[in-house]
Order: structure tokens, then C-alpha cells, then sequence
């Protein structure tokens, strides 16, 4: 005799579903077949439009509630199959809004009471927890954009970063992007080297070459200059056509005696590469050759940025900058001189001769010159080494070819060093 023979049937049912009536979750009891025997308030309240549902197909409810049928299978396939299913994501549509379920169903068993033999379920209201997570997926996705978005523009201030160096002295371009307060307005009185050159019956040129041809001479010309006068130091402050004016002294010094030296010997080496670039430049239609006139001039000048709202020009102000434009015009072709005053801060490591004197529009007294002869070699910087030698690597730096006899020199140096070390490790590694 079964136990189940001394309890009424519909008690036992309403006692084993007692703990589902006050469930947050929409419960349900149905049989083996599927048929809902019992739901609790919450299921009633969460679907409303379903009214009673009791002695009702589950699978009519699914499809009443608007599971599509891949849902409504998978929820039949599973139970049968596993004896239970997790359908994590249902979308329904309930009291005028959208929500979603997660539902889970399983099969009971019970020995004793063969009518609690069914599949017991709930509903769980899962909206908010699926509202935060597509509210957090959306911050990602946002987050992504967002970072993208500020690569690119990283990238683009890098670009413009990039072409705005090729507009200012490495010297000015470091100055600007490494203040953190705005200097625009901020001025300076200092002494500065001031040098200037131009290329000699420059006019002609011009009137005699194609415009391409005109622009590789004098584009090449620049940039060998430039070079020398970022090697040397030098802030580059503006070409004028095919003038050019660099100072040195700002921003950054040596002290005055050592900024002059660099001035004058940043001169005799683009002198010296100007010659050398002859035959290059004369292959190129320029007949003649170049002839480079330069002058340099020392004394107090403001420096600063200087100009309106709208532009500003980071350059020096007064009279030696004058003279040294003058001083450039009065000197002869591929020669350089320089004022008193350069000449007087380099005296012990150049030869020079009094040119001569002249009053430049302006000056209240003459200004003596001097024609530079020679610089002393030991007075000279080593600006740039040809080999540079770490570890096991060599790094062959040639900035012409008369680098290229003392390049080999010093490969040979290093493989010497290199066998001897080679010898000794073998040696070390030898058995006694």
C-alpha cells in the first residue's frame, strides 16, 4: 500500500507548491505531459494577458507568451533529453514593456507521491541585470571608440608634430612643446651670435635655370646648411630666399666665447661644403658654381616671439643683427667676416685680417671688420663620430665620402679588437 492512498491528492499538490506561492519568481507546476497544474501569484502578475492557465499546455503558453519556435523546441528537446533546460534569455513583451526571462524547468521525482511526478519551473525577471550589462557593453564599446578615436587624433597631432618640426629650429620646437605655460609674451635681452649668407648673383640664377632645377640646387644647398648649423648648435632663424640666419646663444649657451667659436667654425664648415658640392651643383646647370658671402656679428638683442594674435616668429631683435646682415652684403664671394666683437671672443683660435671699416645706415661710429683667414683645427668639435661601436655592433655613419678612408681605418681597428677577443675566448674555452 502506497502512502500516497492516505493523503488527498490536491492537498499534497497545494502543500508541495507552498513554498512557490510567495516566490519572487513566476513558478509553475505542470505533469509529465506538460498540462500547468499550478502557478503561484507572481506568475499571474508577471503575465497577465495568459488569465488562468491551469490544465493548459505549457507549450501553448510559451507561444502565447511570443517565444519563437527554436525557443519553444530547445525548451521540449532539452527537458525530454536531460530532464532539464536553461533558456537564459527570453524576450517577452509584458505589461506594455519589453522584459527579459531567464527560464528554468526541471523533472521531479517522487517515490511516494507518483501525482508530484512533473516538471516544476520559474520565471526569472531578469530585465534590470540584462539592462546593466548592455548599458556596460555599450560603455565598452563607447571606451573602444573613444580610444580609437583618440589614437587617430594622436596620430594626427603626431603628423603635424612632425611636419611643424621642418618649420622651426630643433632649438625652438623643444622650447615650445616642453612649456607648460604660455612664454608668447615672455622676451629676453641677451648676447647672441648673429650670422647671415646669401648665395652670390642669386637674381641670375634664378632668371638662368628652370624652375625645377632652380628648386633641387637651392633646396640641396639649404639642406646641407642646415644640417651644419644643427651639428654646430645653432638655432636656425629664418630663410630669406636663399639667405639664411642663424643666432646662437638662445635658448640654450655654451657662455659667450664658446657660442662665438661655434658661430665661426659653423661657417668655415659650410664653406667647406659648399666647395665640395661644386661639381655636384655645376652637373645640375649652375655653370659657375655657387659663391657663398657670409657675415657674423655679436651683441645685446632681445629674443622672443615677435609678430601679432593671429602668427607669431620666434626671432632676435637689434642692431648686430643689422650688422651682421650688412657684414654679409660688404664680404666677397665664399669669403666670411665677422665685427670686433666676434672677433675679439675667438682671437686665439683663428686667423683673420682687418678688412676694414664702414658705417652701416644706423650706427652712430664705423664698425671695424675682419676677413677670417683660417680656424685653428684643435679649436674645431668633433660634432659627429663616423663609427659608433656597442657590444658586437658597428653603426656606419658617413656624412661624405672623405669620411670614407678613416671609415675603414677604424673597421679595421674593430676586427682587430674583435679577433683578439675571438682568440682569447677560444683559448679560455680550450681543455688543459
Amino acid at each position: 500500500m502506497n502512502a500516497e492512498q492516505f493523503f488527498n491528492q490536491k492537498s499534497i499538490l497545494d502543500l508541495s507548491f507552498f513554498n512557490f506561492k510567495n516566490a519572487i519568481t513566476a513558478a509553475y507546476f505542470a505533469n509529465q505531459d506538460f498540462e500547468i497544474l499550478r502557478t503561484n501569484d507572481n506568475f499571474r502578475a508577471f503575465f497577465p494577458l495568459l488569465g488562468n492557465v491551469s490544465n493548459v499546455s505549457m507549450f501553448d503558453v510559451l507561444e502565447q507568451l511570443g517565444l519563437p519556435g527554436v525557443q519553444i523546441d530547445t525548451y521540449k528537446s532539452e527537458l525530454l533529453e536531460n530532464g532539464s533546460v536553461l533558456l537564459p534569455k527570453v524576450e517577452i513583451s509584458a505589461n506594455g514593456e519589453d522584459r527579459i526571462y531567464s527560464l528554468l524547468s526541471t523533472f521531479t521525482q517522487d517515490a511516494d507521491f507518483t501525482y508530484l511526478n512533473g516538471i516544476q519551473g520559474q520565471f526569472v525577471d531578469r530585465t534590470a541585470e540584462w539592462s546593466l550589462r548592455k548599458e556596460r557593453e555599450e560603455l565598452l564599446e563607447q571606451k573602444l571608440r573613444d580610444r580609437e578615436l583618440i589614437e587617430a587624433k594622436s596620430r594626427e597631432l603626431q603628423n603635424l608634430a612632425t611636419r611643424l618640426a621642418k618649420y622651426l629650429s630643433p632649438q625652438i620646437y623643444k622650447s615650445i612643446f616642453s612649456e607648460s605655460e604660455d612664454t608668447s609674451h615672455v622676451h629676453r635681452r641677451k648676447t647672441l651670435n648673429i650670422f647671415f649668407s646669401d648665395i652670390v648673383q642669386f637674381t641670375d640664377l634664378s632668371d638662368t635655370l628652370e624652375p625645377e632645377r632652380l628648386a633641387d640646387v637651392v633646396n640641396s644647398y639649404l639642406s646641407e646648411m642646415t644640417n651644419i648649423a644643427l651639428e654646430c648648435g645653432g638655432t636656425i632663424d629664418k630663410f630669406i630666399g636663399d639667405a639664411i640666419m642663424v643666432f646662437f646663444g638662445d635658448p640654450e649657451t655654451e657662455g659667450e666665447a664658446e657660442d662665438a667659436l661655434r658661430c665661426v667654425e659653423m661657417a668655415v664648415r659650410m664653406q667647406e661644403r659648399v666647395a665640395q658640392l661644386q661639381s655636384k651643383w655645376r652637373k645640375k646647370g649652375v655653370t659657375n658654381g655657387l659663391k657663398v658671402r657670409m657675415g657674423i656679428a655679436t651683441g645685446f638683442c632681445t629674443v622672443g616671439n615677435f609678430g601679432s594674435d593671429q602668427r607669431l616668429d620666434y626671432t632676435v631683435l637689434g642692431s648686430p643683427v643689422n650688422l651682421a646682415s650688412r657684414l654679409q652684403s660688404v664680404a666677397e664671394p665664399n669669403k666670411i667676416v665677422m665685427d670686433e666683437n666676434t672677433f675679439n671672443l675667438v682671437e686665439t683660435v683663428v686667423s683673420a685680417d682687418l678688412a676694414g671699416e664702414f658705417q652701416p645706415r644706423g650706427f652712430a661710429r664705423p664698425v671695424r671688420y675682419y676677413e677670417l683667414k683660417t680656424l685653428a683645427q684643435e679649436a674645431r668639435h668633433e660634432v659627429q663620430k663616423q663609427l659608433s661601436h656597442v657590444g658586437k655592433h658597428v653603426e656606419v655613419m658617413l656624412y661624405d665620402s672623405g669620411d670614407i678612408r678613416g671609415a675603414i681605418e677604424e673597421l679595421r681597428e674593430i676586427q682587430n679588437k674583435f679577433e683578439a677577443l675571438l682568440a682569447k675566448n677560444e683559448k679560455d674555452a680550450s681543455p688543459p
